[in-house]
């Protein structure tokens, strides 16, 4: 079984992907990392919140300690990126967030078997 991690799961797009990867993969377990920011909505998934593959995380891919400890205790398999700050208006006024989610955020090097 593949562990999928999906990072931004609950944001508008991330949430979509999430939904489609649980309800079109039921053997895959999708794991959904999210900081749950002023894009993130959990509303967004109830409708599969309770699938036995989906798993939410709440969480901040700029957090190297947590994504060790996620990437080591699901055994991720592959990284669907969705994470970043999205929005034109909050670029102008703070450029340095987005260039700290887009950029800084950690994930190990993915090694196929």
């Amino acid at each position: 079984m593949k562990n999928i991690l999906i990072t931004g799961g609950a944001g508008f797009i991330g949430s979509h992907v999430v939904r489609l990867f649980v309800n079109k993969y039921p053997d895959y377990n999708i794991i959904n990392l999210d900081a749950l920011t002023y894009a993130g909505n959990l509303e967004n998934l109830k409708d599969i919140e309770d699938k036995p593959n989906y798993t939410f995380i709440k969480g901040d891919i700029c957090d190297y300690e947590r994504m060790n400890i996620v990437f080591s205790d699901y055994e991720i398999d592959a990284v669907i990126h969705l994470a970043a700050e999205s929005h034109v208006d909050r670029s102008i006024k703070d450029p340095f967030s987005f260039a700290k989610n887009k950029c800084n955020g950690y994930f190990k090097p993915f090694t196929s078997s």
